[in-house]
């Protein structure tokens, strides 16, 4: 029998049990591939997270990154509860605010604010790009949402990594009254190679956002810091940003009972950064043999 520290977090949460959980194993040397996949399906939460040292000296730990079905690259709110995770096991050392994340998708600069009320980490995202807006005569895109909701800013597909259908509301009501078509949304995603849909709508204080993943499975997600990231840079490509400034903040999750708070800045070289605050829950060892 093998023992594995482990911490579940809260990533994204103003309060405990309003964001997304998050395990993270704290130190992953001694387990095979096949074996975090396993663990991670075990656990059956949106991602698993598994720390091991960094392989350069410009890191200061590597994750791999899990979701139930397979490895990923890059998530957004894994890496914000790993670096969570990381300083409160007082196994990492924050220098000049800063970690340094290695992962999948390359080495990421993770801010650490102990001061900060809603924004104690952040993590700069990789960039991504509009691939191409939805057109009228998209049968399949048209069933997971209806022309009707469009705006003058078409829905459009964002590539970062993972792809994702994003879709700007009209109104703040648009997004948390929206009933999604859960079979249409999957179809959506298989036929194009995304993760689902995101929408999106402005409101006093920034944005609120839904997002349903169902192309992983996943019916709605509660904070996702990965779909907000292209949100943000899907309006700076586009000069959509406007009233809402190069900082702003996302409220994700009330529909599901949840009610995460997110912050999205987009720095003076366009990078996208993601934050919110984490909150430790569970602190234990997993038994694996």
């Amino acid at each position: 029998m093998s023992a594995y520290a482990i911490l579940h977090c809260d990533v994204f949460a103003p309060r405990t049990g309003t964001g997304n959980p998050l395990a993270v194993v704290l130190d992953a040397r001694g387990l095979a591939e096949n074996e975090m996949q396993r663990i991670a399906h075990w656990l059956n939460l949106a991602e698993t997270t598994f720390v091991f040292p960094a392989s350069t000296p410009d890191a200061d730990y590597r994750v791999r990154i899990f979701t139930t079905q397979k490895e990923i690259a890059f998530a957004g709110h894994p890496s914000i509860g790993t670096a969570h995770a990381l300083v409160d096991a007082g196994l990492v050392r924050v220098r000049d605010g800063m970690l340094h994340q290695e992962c999948q998708a390359g080495i990421l600069p993770v801010r650490v604010n102990a001061a900060a009320t809603d924004n104690t980490y952040s993590v700069r995202v990789p960039s991504s790009r509009l691939v191409r807006f939805a057109g009228s005569g998209e049968a399949l895109f048209k069933r997971a949402l209806p022309e009707a909701l469009w705006t003058d800013l078409k829905p459009a597909l964002v590539e970062g990594g993972r792809r994702w259908w994003l879709a700007q509301l009209r109104d703040e009501a648009s997004v948390r009254g929206f009933v999604p078509d859960s079979y249409a949304i999957a179809a959506l995603a298989q036929e194009t190679g995304s993760l689902g849909l995101c929408i999106f709508a402005r409101t006093a204080t920034g944005l609120v956002v839904r997002a349903f993943p169902l192309g992983v499975g996943i019916a709605e997600d509660p904070a996702s810091g990965a779909a907000n990231a292209a949100i943000a840079a899907f309006l700076q490509e586009t000069g959509q940003l406007g009233d809402l400034g190069r900082r702003y903040r996302v409220s994700q999750g009330r529909e599901i009972g949840r009610d995460a708070v997110l912050t999205l800045e987009v720095d003076a070289d366009d990078a996208v950064w993601v934050g919110g605050d984490c909150r430790s829950v569970l602190r234990g060892e997993l038994d694996w043999s």
